[in-house]
């Protein structure tokens, strides 16, 4: 499979994890997994900064492939292929078509930086 099919199917499995949070077959650990990998995805900020000559986009390269591939091995295969039926489409663009689907990102990182902010001040 060449890096390209990769990043492919890398745009079909972030949907179709986000999918699987809702499903009631899912393990509790999967359901975990795939929440933070699908708000790593969708998060603005990374772990290595991309700015960084080759070290930042080693995230996006080796950590978030390894996150979905783990995840994806935690569900039962037959809830996931359902769920990557349902998820054709549910994206544009490599994004939630949906402007609410972010919000739980922004509420996370709002509360890291009330926290940073707080630890500052006091």
């Amino acid at each position: 499979m060449t890096l390209k099919e990769r990043a492919k199917k890398l745009k079909t499995d972030l949907p179709a994890l986000f999918i699987v949070l809702k499903k009631k077959e899912t393990p509790v650990t999967a359901k975990i997994l795939a929440g933070l990998t699908v708000a790593y995805a969708l998060s603005p900020v990374d772990l290595i900064p991309d700015f960084i000559p080759l070290l930042g986009y080693l995230d996006d390269i080796i950590l978030l492939p390894a996150m979905v591939a783990l995840t994806i091995r935690l569900i039962p295969r037959e809830v996931f292929e359902r769920c990557r039926g349902e998820a054709e489409g549910l994206w544009t663009n490599g994004k939630p078509k949906k402007w609410y689907y972010g919000l739980p990102i922004v509420v996370v990182w709002g509360l890291v930086l009330y926290w940073i902010v707080k630890a500052v001040w006091v």
